[in-house]
């Protein structure tokens, strides 16, 4: 068979190829997290008195039980700001105390760790890496692309360029000149150096814990996989649970705690 005009065809069509490159790489969680970093880096180079705060980027820690990672280190007189960025779009649910949020768009709805939980870590590694005071370290979660909160937040988890309204809100001078400058060497210094082999290493920690966390989350009846899900209807509707992936084999249902 005579495949000479199909292979015309495609490359008459050549150029689609890295346009469709491109889509698919837009669509990725990598790229929305460079996206959103950059975004926050603009914001903070725009608004924020170089002279008086001094961003870091992209931290690396080394920790008692692997490693973990800062999205922006911010480090003044008024404290050092933990930033974790999140970049989603559509409805979003949440308060302080609950260990899952959630993410709602038209009638998909999903669920992500909470974000003050997880910059928790953050905020205790750089305390112990710095020798500081719960009062000198604040935590900041701001939320950037197309999403909208539907419950009331604290102060600290913030959308857009709130969460520079919320840095220059801390008046309170709880560090010194001279211990900023130190503070921003022992970071430089203590951070593992951006290579990729140490990133490598550092979403190897990540999956690991994901995946200790999944086997651990296991049905009672049946042993496969808990898989997290929203009542659709009747007085609990809305209300997460844990439901067994075997469904409709297996039935078994677990409370999600809160």
């Amino acid at each position: 068979m005579d495949f000479s005009p199909l292979i015309q065809v495609l490359l008459s069509f050549w150029y689609l190829i890295p346009i469709l490159f491109i889509i698919s790489l837009i669509k990725t969680p990598w790229f929305k997290g460079i996206v959103g970093e950059f975004i926050i880096n603009l914001f903070a180079a725009w608004k924020l008195d170089n002279d008086v705060y001094h961003l870091i980027k992209n931290v690396t820690l080394p920790t008692d039980d692997g490693t973990t990672q800062i999205d922006h280190i911010i480090v003044s007189v008024y404290g050092v700001f933990v930033v974790e960025t999140k970049n989603l779009k559509g409805w979003i649910f949440g308060s302080p105390n609950q260990k899952m949020w959630t993410q709602k768009i038209y009638k998909h709805t999903n669920k992500f760790q909470n974000p003050l939980h997880q910059n928790y870590k953050h905020t205790k590694s750089l305390q112990s890496l710095l020798n500081l005071e719960d009062s000198q370290v604040h935590s900041v979660i701001v939320f950037i692309g197309d999403s909208e909160f539907k419950t009331s937040m604290p102060d600290n988890v913030t959308f857009g360029m709130g969460y520079i309204r919320y840095i220059e809100s801390k008046t309170e001078t709880v560090l010194t000149p001279k211990q900023v400058v130190e503070i921003t060497n022992a970071i430089e210094e203590g951070r593992l150096a951006r290579t990729f082999r140490n990133h490598r290493e550092h979403v190897r920690h990540v999956q690991a814990i994901v995946a200790e966390k999944a086997a651990k989350n296991l049905c009672p009846k049946c042993g496969s996989t808990m898989v997290l899900r929203e009542t659709k209807k009747g007085g609990n509707a809305g209300k997460p649970f844990w439901g067994c992936s075997s469904f409709p084999k297996c039935r078994a249902v677990v409370a999600v705690s809160e």
